[in-house]
């Protein structure tokens, strides 16, 4: 009988936030060595989770062994190979985000990264979670995409699906539904008493229903792991957060309480709408970057950056395609989603950073530039997320004036990739993506989009689609090149590079009190007052208090009112822009 290691889970301190885990290897090597995970895939920053772990010891039959610690996050045991090993320590648990854990009297959260030792050499054997409540979290309820083989008793089968399947604990509401033979679980924590579970549960059902047909169509019959273990949504409403998290069988959802869809309000709000991209988004994942993986996270290394230049195609081309699930699954009209879109465009557009770092950069350097955004982020970088879904966008457009789409090119990679097996892996890199693009100058397009800083043909491109990109007024920080916050008064948040502010002198962190027209001075508290006082191509003089010192910055108020201008996208060909969104 095969060796199975196994992490009892005790909610040691609910005040304190502290789980205890236990560990049992039951055949360890000699001196063996584990370690625990400095990342969790998906989110491209290393977290050392290790700087959690607390009181750690180590028995082998019945007595204390050495520990000794290697490295950050790996150590090795002074032990014999004749008998299991427990390994005992605490893990502080404080982070409400979906990459972490978290735990208190109300619930409990963990991803496998934060709790689970890796036991060197053993990354392949079965692995079973056995949660321990206390007496006043005996009630509580728990959701995980793993096995369950008995009351509070999981089983993965190797560390990476330990890894990857995270656990909710706490009272919460839960809606079930089955698509194309999977079933589907949708629990939701911290909901107020109006939250209404059954449209969420009927519009998620639309969103999965709509990508089953869009990768598997109706003759493939779904993955057999989604259908041998299901699918598990685990959402935490709060009064503010959003963000999410793809897993292999499940995803950890974040959203405002406010967000949710309520009882007998049928409206549909735009943070609803987010709420349901978000999902459409993390489900699109369970096959582009869960299954179709980037080559060089084939096995993912949890010990060190797993850099890949292919994140804009991987969460790129994702962010294309959630919001236009939505559309596809009859949740948005089509003027909603072109509102989208003009959002994602102008996110983009008033990003500087998109002239001096390419999509393919950007995606390598994620672990030190997206994941670590400051001031000036957007003078140096560019989302692959935003940019990305752009170059999507543009590379469907274009595929379709050839007579393919991006669907066609998708549905390829994945037959040929990694439609092969229970839970089968493809390796994607760039030369297997260019060869999966049928039209040859589409593949070249696509090369120069993600390799270069050249501006991306929009226009050309959504006019072919019946659309016309309009330029609307741009407001005075978009202007000037300002991102400010007002409380009271103007505080400098970012500087845009080459913009009237930038030229000025203006710097993040300054606070901008007054400005000085011919002979008069007069206090402002937002951008709304400048022009009260100023005209437009007018000079001024700026105060500004930087670091408690007063400065004066020469400035000139622009006189184009189109300058660094937002645009919004209209219909001018209905029959076009149904053969795209149709």
């Amino acid at each position: 009988m095969m060796a199975i290691i196994q992490h009892k889970i005790e909610l040691h301190d609910l005040h304190a936030h502290l789980f205890k885990v236990t560990l049992t290897i039951p055949e360890p090597a000699s001196n063996q060595a584990f370690s625990m995970a400095v990342w969790i895939p998906g989110s491209y920053l290393v977290r050392e989770f290790s700087k959690q772990v607390q009181e750690l010891t180590a028995k082998q039959g019945g007595k204390n062994i050495a520990i000794a610690q290697l490295s950050k996050n790996t150590w090795r045991l002074a032990n014999t190979p004749t008998k299991p090993i427990t390994l005992t320590y605490l893990v502080y648990a404080f982070d409400a985000s979906v990459r972490t854990a978290f735990l208190d009297s109300t619930r409990g959260f963990f991803n496998g990264t934060s709790l689970f030792m890796r036991v060197t050499g053993q990354e392949g054997t079965p692995q079973q979670v056995l949660i321990e409540p206390s007496d006043t979290t005996k009630n509580w309820q728990t959701a995980t995409s793993l096995t369950k083989l008995a009351t509070n008793l999981y089983q993965a089968d190797d560390y990476d699906e330990l890894a990857d399947s995270p656990f909710e604990m706490g009272e919460f509401w839960e809606g079930r539904f089955t698509a194309s033979g999977i079933k589907h679980r949708f629990i939701v924590s911290g909901a107020a008493a109006t939250f209404n579970g059954k449209r969420l549960l009927a519009d998620t059902k639309k969103i999965v229903e709509t990508e089953l047909s869009f990768w598997h169509g109706r003759a493939e019959k779904p993955l057999k792991a989604l259908l041998d273990k299901g699918y598990v949504f685990m959402l935490r409403a709060m009064d503010n957060g959003y963000g999410g998290l793809e897993h292999m069988n499940s995803t950890a959802l974040i959203a405002k309480r406010s967000d949710l869809p309520r009882i007998g309000d049928d409206t549909t709000s735009d943070g609803y709408i987010t709420l349901l991209g978000l999902i459409s988004h993390e489900y699109f994942h369970t096959w582009n970057v869960k299954r179709l993986r980037p080559a060089e996270l084939v096995p993912y290394d949890y010990d060190v950056e797993n850099h890949t230049e292919l994140l804009w195609f991987f969460e790129g081309f994702t962010s294309y395609y959630d919001d236009l699930i939505l559309r596809r699954a009859g949740l948005i009209n089509d003027e909603h989603y072109l509102g989208l879109l003009a959002k994602t465009i102008n996110q983009v557009q008033q990003t500087p950073g998109r002239l001096v770092h390419s999509l393919a950069d950007s995606s390598f350097e994620a672990w030190t530039k997206y994941y670590r955004m400051d001031e000036n982020s957007s003078n140096s970088t560019v989302s692959y997320y935003t940019k990305g879904s752009l170059v999507a966008l543009c590379l469907d457009l274009m595929l379709r004036q050839s007579g393919s789409n991006l669907d066609t090119v998708m549905q390829s990679l994945w037959q040929k990739h990694a439609a092969k097996g229970k839970d089968s892996i493809g390796a994607i890199d760039e030369a297997a993506l260019v060869e999966a693009i049928p039209d040859k100058a589409s593949g070249q397009a696509l090369l120069k989009w993600v390799r270069t800083t050249e501006e991306l043909p929009l226009s050309k491109l959504l006019a072919s689609a019946g659309i016309e990109t309009v330029a609307v007024k741009a407001n005075l920080a978009q202007q000037l090149g300002l991102r400010v916050g007002t409380n009271g008064s103007i505080k400098i948040k970012q500087v845009l590079t080459g913009t009237p502010a930038h030229k000025a002198g203006f710097a993040a962190g300054d606070e901008w009190l007054a400005i000085e027209v011919k002979d008069q001075t007069w206090r402002i508290s937002n951008l709304d007052d400048v022009l009260l006082y100023a005209s437009a191509g007018k000079p001024i003089t700026a105060w500004i208090a930087r670091d408690k010192q007063m400065l004066k910055l020469d400035l000139t108020l622009p006189k184009n009112q189109m300058l660094n201008a937002d645009v919004k996208l209209k219909i001018t060909d209905a029959k076009k822009l149904s053969s795209w969104l149709g």
